[in-house]
């Protein structure tokens, strides 16, 4: 081998960096281990809420020693900035996926157009969404241009004043186009950077938030984050801040009780009661409301006046007060026609808005904003310069704000009228008056203001983060999220770990047993190359999962092939009496070919994953393909290193010891007249697996159908039929399932599915925690059994992890995965015709491998329901499907490779001998390939945790089968198609053709 002293040289270096770059690591992990131990000797367990108080105790400790050296001048900061991420599953925390509004865009480009035109293409590119890939832009344009004699830049659309300098009425809608598109891209970057600014400014480590494609989609992934409902309130928060007027409460009494009478008859009740009650004197709405509760029903004589638990002062701003359960419905009475027809002329453009409900309080206020005929408010959150927490005149918690000069003057008109008035201005935000105060001491000038209400401090300080970053220019609504709890994921680095190390060891035992002296070469080039690959990880930022894992496990049997194709390639070499040096010169230059080809095949499927993937997927590619790239060179290079100086100065280095010696030796199969017999193997096993798929289906996962998914642990084993019962008199659709121990289940639902909002989150795990609370031990609360409850100290029970896929995200993962393992075929298609330069190579593989895919998907649809783990089809099931391409095309290509070489070395056999020689030749390296990926996928499926068994049970499915049909499928097929065809691979006599067709 050429050029030793410069790949020792780059090796080393190589190695350095890698140990430099988990050193930052090694000091974060160190530190933080430190702060745990101190605030657990400050802050004994029987202290209250001692596991809050260790948190805080743990973070002021890591701040107070954050900017000092820890190692070689490395601070606790600076390698806390440059240590391995960890992922999602491994650290607990949430990543979620934002869909802004791109109708709410659009509407706020056309001033909130009524142009029917305009609107009917909202709502058709609305309805197309669902079905279609197109982004809803797209949709909005093909719908528009549909719609006759619609134009973009009309004045009643686009052709607006604000958008004068850029749309003229005389434009097509080919030309206003791109104009709208660069505009919506415009918002969603803004969109991006606001919540990138909130993001910052909330403190987590590591986050990470980037833009999918021009979706109008932004990715947020949290890791580590805890607060969870107060991370999705800062992410959804629109942030649009509004200074209103308000009416006074006399203003509004005597609707209120016209109102009542109104809604009493518009639900059909006739009571004379109702009608001389609301006929006397309507000034006195206390009167009235004290008569009404002599009533016998009163909710049907003054279904109105029922609901209200309060009357607020004439002179206050607050209308009345109501119970927050009864919102909804007093929302519908207001919106009746008939209702609104009693607002007077002069009052028409009423706007009625709730306050911010009082902390552990069951009222909210109604408050009567006077709007107006464009619905804008005289002042907007857009004049704020600075917001700061800070606290109001009697020590409450309270948000001050500095305007600018345009907004302090029109806050000092606002303020003058007001105050000469005795009328309060409401301060609201995201449609939520958060405080209506009146202003006595005359007209506040400078642009300074102040937002009061029942705050935490926390609280405040966020609302003053969210003011400062802006306004989102539309709704953000979450249409994927995945939450998964500290201890769930703490859980999953053990077993991470110790499927890691238990799959390390029984390869390196295995490589010793087989290869002797030249396996223990092979295992340092292993340990090497895993070196490598964390120190890869960890320099380019990469994020580790419980997948990513997975892919540096899976890439230890990659880098097990290449040296089993080595080591067996030199063992062929010696046998055929050439000198040890010789030897395993020819036996790498032999190798190369294969290892080239298996590695490009199994890349190509990485590539694609990492392509279409989200979330873990990714993260379980960016392994695959560092990996396959370390073990390349480690395979190639550091092996090759060890192997030539255990061999030099003529010293004896076996490859194999005196149990595998002549193991496999001399094998001589004629696999080719046994195709018949595996034809009807394999024809049976996928008759078996296609009707399974159409009489059972396959068990799609939220990821594919939408809905949400829990994992929920108890403290005893539970009957997942009993539970389900329970769950589905509370949400009416919901599933539940063992998931991995008998005390731990995995509930399915679509409850509400459709209808955005953390609200609908939070009132489906109240359900479940009412319908399950009798399951859980004695005194857990609600607040202890959501995903961010307990603490990390004590063992969780309640809601482990939550998954959400909206329904149109579950529609674009389904085509996604649809398009990846279909142009992975092609690809792999492709390739191999490329390589090969026949066509029947080709065709031979894809046929095994679309033979693989169907066996796989036909146990999943069989043993659903059967199995004591999950076998839900979703991404992790696609990640293995490609994987089992990858994996089979390996197998395949190594024994193409072969047949290859054959035919240009024994140019005088007959084809068959060929193909059945190249088999048997390469029987060995299959079969210890196979068992050594086997030993590691079983040990990932036994030890890896409950998240990834599904997936590890289709790789294990998928090996077995992709190793049977790159024999008995592959070479069968290609030979077939060779043979009809009247084609030969190589240039052999007619005599040598008449004895094949004999053969046959």
């Amino acid at each position: 081998m050429q050029n030793k002293g410069l790949i020792k040289l780059f090796a080393i270096l190589f190695g350095l960096v890698s140990i430099y770059q988990l050193s930052f690591t090694f000091i974060a992990n160190n530190v933080e281990s430190k702060a745990e131990e101190f605030a657990k000797s400050s802050i004994s367990e029987s202290v209250e809420n001692y596991a809050e108080k260790r948190d805080v105790k743990v973070q002021n400790y890591l701040d107070s020693i954050a900017a000092e050296p820890v190692f070689a001048g490395i601070t606790y900061a600076t390698a806390k900035q440059k240590e391995l991420n960890k992922g999602l599953d491994l650290k607990g925390g949430i990543n979620v996926i934002l869909q802004i509004s791109v109708p709410d865009l659009l509407r706020g480009l056309a001033n909130n157009s009524k142009d029917p035109k305009f609107n009917k293409a909202l709502q058709e590119a609305s309805q197309a969404r669902a079905n279609s890939q197109d982004t809803y832009l797209e949709l909005f344009f093909q719908a528009f241009n549909n719609i006759e004699g619609a134009s973009l830049a009309s004045p009643n659309v686009f052709g607006t004043r604000a958008l004068a300098d850029e749309i003229d009425i005389d434009m097509t809608n080919n030309q206003v186009q791109p104009i709208i598109k660069r505009k919506i891209n415009e918002s969603i970057t803004s969109a991006f950077e606001v919540l990138r600014e909130r993001i910052d400014k909330f403190g987590v480590t590591q986050p990470n938030i980037q833009r999918l494609g021009e979706s109008g989609r932004i990715l947020v992934e949290l890791p580590g984050a805890k607060d969870i409902s107060r991370i999705k309130n800062l992410l959804q928060s629109t942030a649009q801040l509004e200074f209103w007027d308000v009416y006074q409460a006399r203003e509004f009494q005597q609707f209120i009780v016209e109102a009542d009478q109104v809604v009493a008859n518009a639900l059909d009740v006739e009571d004379e009661e109702v009608k001389d009650s609301t006929s006397t004197e309507t000034e006195d709405l206390d009167e009235l409301l004290s008569s009404s509760e002599d009533s016998t029903d009163v909710s049907k004589t003054n279904p109105f006046l029922s609901l209200v638990q309060n009357v607020g002062p004439g002179q206050g701003p607050v209308l009345a007060t109501f119970a927050i359960k009864d919102t909804a419905e007093v929302n519908s009475y207001l919106k009746m026609p008939q209702v609104r027809n009693l607002i007077p002329a002069d009052k028409k453009y009423v706007k009625f808005a709730w306050g911010k409900p009082v902390n552990d309080s069951e009222l909210i206020d109604l408050y009567a904003i006077k709007g107006n005929r464009n619905d804008e408010p005289q002042l907007s959150g857009s004049v704020i310069t600075d917001a700061q927490q800070t606290y109001d005149q009697v020590g409450r918690v309270a948000v001050s704000m500095q305007m600018d000069g345009r907004g302090a003057k029109i806050w000092g008109n606002m303020t003058g009228r007001a105050s000469q008035q005795g009328t309060q201005i409401a301060i609201v935000l995201d449609n939520t008056v958060y405080s209506a105060p009146g202003v006595s001491s005359g007209a506040i000038t400078g642009g300074r203001s102040e937002i009061t209400g029942d705050f935490s401090i926390q609280e405040g300080q966020d609302l003053a983060n969210v003011l400062r970053a802006g306004k989102l220019p539309a709704s953000a609504d979450i249409v994927q999220s995945e939450i998964v709890g500290p201890s769930l994921g703490q859980e999953a680095i053990d077993s991470g770990i110790n499927s890691f190390i238990i799959a390390l060891v029984l390869v390196l035992i295995w490589m010793i047993v087989y290869y002797g002296k030249a396996g223990l070469y092979a295992d340092i080039a292993l340990v090497v190359n895993i070196l490598f690959i964390f120190g890869v990880l960890s320099g380019i930022g990469a994020v580790l999962t419980l997948p990513g894992i997975a892919g540096i496990v899976l890439t230890i049997g990659i880098s097990v092939d290449a040296n089993v194709l080595i080591f067996e390639r030199i063992r062929e070499e010696i046998q055929r009496g050439k000198t040890q040096v010789d030897a395993i010169k020819d036996g790498f230059q032999s190798a190369l070919s294969s290892i080239l080809d298996a590695n490009v095949t199994t890349g190509l499927t990485g590539i694609i994953l990492l392509t279409l993937g989200t979330g873990p997927i990714k993260g379980f590619a960016t392994t695959l393909l560092i990996g396959i790239l370390t073990s390349l060179f480690t395979a190639i290079f550091i092996t090759r290193l060890l192997i030539d100086g255990g061999g030099k100065k003529g010293k004896s280095l076996p490859f194999s010891t005196g149990l595998t010696k002549n193991l496999f030796k001399n094998i001589d199969i004629e696999f080719l007249k046994k195709r018949k017999v595996t034809y009807i193997i394999s024809a049976a096993l996928i008759i078996l697996s296609v009707g399974s798929l159409f009489v059972n289906g396959l068990n799609q996962g939220v990821d594919f159908v939408g809905g949400r998914t829990y994992t929920v642990r108890f403290d005893q084993n539970v009957n997942p039929t009993e539970l389900e019962q329970e769950l589905v008199a509370v949400l009416g659709s919901a599933e539940a399932k063992t998931y991995g121990s008998n005390n731990q289940l995995k509930v399915t639902t679509n409850y509400k599915i459709d209808t955005q909002g953390s609200e609908i989150d939070t009132e489906i795990q109240q359900k479940m925690y009412q319908a399950l609370k009798s399951y859980l031990p004695e005194g857990t609360n609600y607040d202890a059994f959501t995903v961010e409850g307990g603490d990390t100290e004590t063992e969780k029970f309640g809601v482990m992890s939550a998954i959400k896929v909206g329904p149109t995200i579950a529609n674009d993962i389904k085509t996604a995965s649809f398009y990846a393992i279909f142009g992975s075929l092609f690809v792999v298609f492709l390739y191999i015709l490329i390589r090969f330069r026949r066509w029947q190579f080709s065709l031979g593989a894809v046929a095994a491998v679309a033979h693989d895919v169907l066996i796989v998907l036909g146990a999943f649809s069989l043993l659903y329901g059967l199995m004591p783990f999950s076998l839900e089809i979703d991404q992790a099931f696609i990640a293995a499907i490609l994987t089992v391409i990858g994996y089979s095309l390996n197998d395949t290509v190594v024994v193409f490779d072969r047949i290859r070489e054959y035919f240009n070395e024994h140019t005088s056999w007959n084809m068959q001998k060929v193909i059945d020689k190249s088999v048997s030749s390469t029987i060995s390296r299959t079969i210890n390939t196979s068992l050594t990926t086997l030993v590691v996928l079983i040990a990932i499926f036994i030890f890896g945790g409950d998240s990834i068994r599904g997936f590890m049970f289709a790789l294990i499915i998928g090996v077995v089968v992709g190793t049977y049909s790159s024999v008995f499928i592959a070479t069968p097929v290609m030979f077939d198609t060779v043979k009809k065809k009247g084609i030969d691979l190589t240039d052999k006599s007619k005599k040598d053709e008449e004895l094949e067709s004999e053969n046959a």
